[in-house]
């Protein structure tokens, strides 16, 4: 696997690529990597002929009071993860070369609507510096594939509008979320969870099961499942962000007339915010 740091590097380096007229793909991460991300490298591999996988920290999505000096860095361990998978190149730049004049004078990219609800609103601007550091990626590595996670739902519809608006010829794959053997979705946060904190974790997926279930079974009065959902965090440890039943393309709060819906949820176990979802398809 080629290691590569620098844009023109990495430009020069996928020019040949297409010369040889192959299909790129790309997996933007942040590093620390677990079996959900290998399984994007995966997909990638199965979509396209070369892949190229991203390891950057966007500070743009940290807010003031966010762990992005404690966000975990295994870049080692990182590597040997993404030789074994097969992938073709990693492009791991510094910070410098994202964001030469720094933050302040960067353009931003501002995805509306889309972007202000759940996440959006716990976390004013990260979504902006999702979309920023994406489109950036986009330009620099000119894919034809991108790769993303679902777990992180409201993060992959955000850039599908993206990709659309601003008129990337790029095909956006999503991917199942990975889960452990219990259930927890992984995540880089999970290992600042300890056992008891773990434990309490799974009260997420459980909660969604069960409000996906009682909505398949005909329970169409949505906000009381929700109040109903929060009351059950609450219950069991969790300091609730949000758990709100949505439209799946627009992340709208859901109506009955709604056949595509998902789940969206996020709290605090413990210091650790932790998001989670669940997807619904109702019969017409």
């Amino acid at each position: 696997m080629q290691i590569i740091h620098h844009v023109n590097e990495l430009r020069s380096t996928l020019a040949e690529v297409r010369r040889g007229g192959r299909r790129i793909a790309v997996v933007p991460t942040m590093g620390n990597l677990h079996r959900g991300h290998i399984r994007l490298v995966e997909t990638a591999g199965a979509q396209a002929d070369f892949v190229v996988s991203t390891i950057f920290v966007n500070p743009m999505q940290f807010g003031a009071h966010e762990d992005l000096d404690k966000y975990p860095r295994t870049p080692d361990a990182d590597i040997d993860k993404l030789t074994a998978a097969g992938c073709h190149c990693l492009f791991a730049p510094p910070v410098s070369e994202i964001y030469p004049e720094g933050l302040e004078q960067h353009t931003v990219v501002s995805v509306p609507g889309i972007s202000e609800r759940h996440c959006g609103a716990s976390r004013p601007g990260h979504f902006d510096g999702v979309a920023t550091v994406v489109s950036k990626l986009f330009n620099i590595v000119g894919p034809d594939v991108a790769v993303f996670g679902k777990k992180d739902y409201q993060q992959l519809q955000v850039i599908r509008k993206m990709t659309s608006d601003l008129g990337f010829d790029i095909e956006i794959v999503g991917v199942a979320t990975e889960r452990d053997r219990q259930g927890l979705a992984l995540s880089s946060r999970n290992g600042y969870l300890n056992d008891s904190e773990k434990h309490t974790a799974l009260c997420l997926i459980r909660t969604l099961t069960d409000v996906a279930k009682r909505i398949t079974e005909g329970e169409r009065d949505y906000r009381v499942l929700e109040q109903h959902a929060l009351q059950i965090f609450t219950a069991n440890g969790i300091q609730a962000d949000y758990f709100n039943i949505c439209q799946a393309d627009s992340l709208v709060p859901a109506t009955p007339a709604d056949q595509r819906l998902v789940i969206l949820a996020a709290g605090f176990v413990g210091a650790t915010r932790l998001i989670d979802n669940i997807e619904i398809i109702l019969p017409q």
